[in-house]
């Protein structure tokens, strides 16, 4: 915090911010929104947090000349739910997508879109990579606010060519011969070449680092000081998810885009890391909790986002954030003005990250995945959270294992989540239970 104050006294001193994120930014003018995701990428396996085994220069850039968010959330610790908060801005529990959808499920009709919002505004939208918010005709990102797409609707897909089943232009499908990420970064780069000269929102989901593990042997031979094999995959998988960020800013830079361009990179949630589940040899260090649980493992993730001559570079943010803050803040970068009618749950961060205005965006954040809950509110975080976190399971008993007790931990003191301090304060945990209760028993149709 004290780095942005620093640097919002001397933008200040020069005339340097402007009254609003999005003033001058008007016709072909207005902001650039670039979203990156990746997916199952651990908290801990990015430069910027002092990763000491895998090399992400690309990603680090962004948070090198922007802000980073050391307290940056997923709304779920799976992929679907928390891709759904991240395109409507509202906990996907209100609308009843709290896991990963059955046949024939997906985002509903009834939801409107980040790409939806931003085509009506005049953008050009664009989704490469994975969906995974539905697979039948009427739930395809084309009618969902995309008007291009090139990628995979399912969950999951193999990387190497001609495995899986084909690839997606639009609704066509094609035979695609490159590396999966290899692809997407090149699409990407291909889509921001297309309408550099109107306003755009390209949406880039990679599914690296999702199993399956594949990886190019030349980008495993760069690791082979990584004695294990899974972790060596892993790493070749993140270099390529490196490179293909490194590929976008250079074209932005190519372009002379940098400026006029809001790039935000997160994860859609933590790694995968609790033997017994399909783990991709990711860490989520110093955190404990891995994918699939309400722990901090689970839920937070590396987050970053960069705006040259916007944002300061640079800087540290602090303050819990969260993906459903990335509507009101895209759309505040757009120029829109989010109406209280869409009941958006995010909050507008660009005035906080600029330090125009002080103090957390948020009172408290909550999680609901079946018998598992998490309310943080300041340093205090409430769990139950799936025993799975606290030693291997097998795939059976962990379908069908409910949650641990309520237990209370303090991020400051402990960010590991080690010490339940729920007998030494019992105020505290009624407190914050009761505040969790309130807000889980207004959540369906609103």
């Amino acid at each position: 915090m004290q780095r942005i104050l620093a640097w919002l006294f001397l933008a200040v001193a020069t005339g340097f911010v402007n009254t609003s994120a999005a003033e001058g930014l008007t016709g072909s003018k207005r902001a650039n929104i670039i979203v990156i995701l990746a997916d199952d990428l651990g908290y801990g396996d990015v430069g910027f947090h002092n990763c000491p085994d895998i090399p992400t220069p690309q990603i680090d850039r962004i948070a090198r000349d922007g802000i980073r968010c050391t307290n940056g959330y997923a709304s779920a610790p799976i992929c679907s739910p928390s891709r759904a908060g991240l395109l409507t801005g509202r906990y996907q529990q209100r609308f009843g997508h709290e896991s990963n959808p059955a046949e024939g499920g997906g985002l509903p009709l009834t939801e409107t879109t980040l790409a939806d919002r931003l085509g009506a505004a005049g953008y050009v939208t664009g989704l490469v990579g994975k969906w995974h918010l539905g697979v039948i005709p009427e739930l395809h990102p084309t009618r969902r606010g995309f008007a291009e797409f090139f990628g995979f609707l399912e969950g999951e897909h193999a990387y190497f060519p001609g495995q899986g089943p084909p690839l997606q232009r639009g609704t066509t499908e094609v035979d695609e011969r490159e590396y999966l990420t290899d692809a997407f970064a090149r699409e990407a780069v291909a889509f921001i070449d297309r309408h550099k000269d109107r306003p755009f929102f390209l949406y880039l989901a990679f599914n690296a680092v999702h199993i399956p593990m594949h990886a190019t042997d030349e980008r495993r031979a760069r690791f082979s000081s990584i004695s294990d094999p899974h972790r060596r995959t892993y790493a070749a998988m993140t270099a390529a998810l490196d490179e293909g960020v490194g590929r976008v800013l250079a074209k932005l830079r190519e372009e002379n885009l940098e400026q006029q361009t809001l790039v935000i990179f997160l994860s859609d949630n933590g790694g995968p890391t609790v033997q017994g589940t399909a783990i991709n040899g990711s860490r989520n260090s110093p955190l404990r909790g891995s994918k699939r649980t309400t722990l901090e493992g689970g839920i937070r993730v590396p987050f970053a986002a960069r705006w040259p001559g916007r944002l300061p570079a640079g800087a540290v943010y602090e303050h819990p954030v969260i993906h459903l803050d990335l509507m009101p803040t895209v759309l505040a970068a757009a120029g829109i003005t989010a109406s209280p009618e869409w009941r958006l749950d995010g909050v507008d961060l660009l005035p906080y990250w600029s330090g125009r205005q002080t103090g957390p965006p948020h009172s408290a954040l909550y999680w609901k995945f079946s018998a598992q809950m998490a309310i943080r509110r300041g340093d205090w975080k409430l769990v139950r959270y799936h025993p799975a976190a606290d030693g291997p399971i097998g795939r059976s008993r962990q379908r069908s294992a409910g949650a641990t007790p309520a237990r209370l931990y303090n991020l400051a003191w402990d960010l590991g989540e080690t010490t339940d301090l729920a007998a030494r304060y019992p105020e505290t945990v009624r407190e914050l239970e009761g505040a969790w209760q309130e807000w889980n028993a207004q959540l369906t149709g609103r």
